[in-house]
């Protein structure tokens, strides 16, 4: 399908030359709008997850059936206003639903799940991400910025017995600041390679004021090449690493054990990309 896209985009830009208007903005406007919307498959490399110090330390991907392709989809608008700032706001779908029947007995927070047992297990951790970027080398096709991000996560993780006996659930909302930039340079007459990366490392009990003892950490990286087609629209594959993760106690009013949670990923998607711009 690959092979398919990148022949199909060649005989296009060979038969028709590019063009300077664009479809969704006027040329001699001081903003304009950009479009992206990727579709993919997302691959676990590693998972674990811990609720409670006393808690078992429960591997997604060797016994959570986490060791399979999942779809994925993203989507982000951008406002370029000047030559030099931009303004995005990005959804990113992240809900990972499986079935097993454990090897071993599993100690979720103060729930136990014995070996045998059939559990569904959903792991929602989608986030919404408004970023800004400042242009430092402002250039037609060319883009090098830096700026800052805030990023929203919606947690909803759930431990469930396949006969709805027994059930361990964790939601949670929470913002996370981060560092980011994006680079963009042109290949040829109509080819251009790119990547992205939003990150941060930090005790975040000193981000957000608060006597919480968590460490967290987060790093949205890719990589993507395509080409750039006529009316402002362009076409890509991008491989991205999507990471990070949180560990401390932070107790609340709904929890029933000690408030401990450990919880790291690393995930890797590879998908294909359209936009507008």
């Amino acid at each position: 399908m690959i092979l398919t896209l990148v022949s199909l985009t060649a005989a296009a830009l060979a038969v028709t030359p590019p063009a300077a208007d664009s479809l969704i903005n006027a040329p001699d406007r001081a903003w304009a709008v950009r479009l992206d919307a990727e579709v993919g498959f997302l691959a676990p490399l590693a998972h674990t997850i811990q609720f409670g110090h006393s808690g078992t330390k429960f591997d997604y991907v060797a016994d959570g059936a986490q060791n399979v392709l999942f779809p994925v989809l993203r989507f982000d608008a951008g406002l370029d206003v000047g030559k030099r700032e931009t303004f995005s706001l990005l959804y990113q779908p992240l809900d990972l639903r499986t079935e097993v029947v454990l090897h071993q007995d599993i100690l979720v927070d103060t729930v136990t799940f014995q070996a045998g047992e059939p559990v569904d297990l959903r792991y929602g951790f989608s986030f919404w991400r408004a970023t800004w970027l400042h242009e430092l080398l402002p250039a037609p096709e060319r883009e090098f910025s830096i700026g800052l991000a805030l990023q929203l996560r919606d947690a909803n993780i759930s431990f469930t017995s396949a006969d709805g006996t027994k059930r361990f659930v964790e939601h949670d909302v929470g913002p996370v600041p981060a560092l980011a930039a994006r680079l963009r340079l042109p290949v040829g007459k109509a080819g251009f390679v790119g990547a992205e990366a939003t990150g941060i490392y930090a005790p975040i009990k000193y981000l957000n004021g608060s006597n919480v003892d968590v460490v967290g950490a987060l790093l949205d990286t890719s990589v993507r090449g395509g080409f750039a087609l006529p009316h402002g629209t362009d076409v890509f594959l991008c491989a991205r690493y999507i990471g990070g993760g949180a560990e401390g106690t932070a107790k609340n009013s709904e929890a029933f054990g000690d408030g401990y949670t450990a919880n790291w990923l690393h995930f890797a998607t590879l998908s294909l990309g359209a936009s507008l711009r």
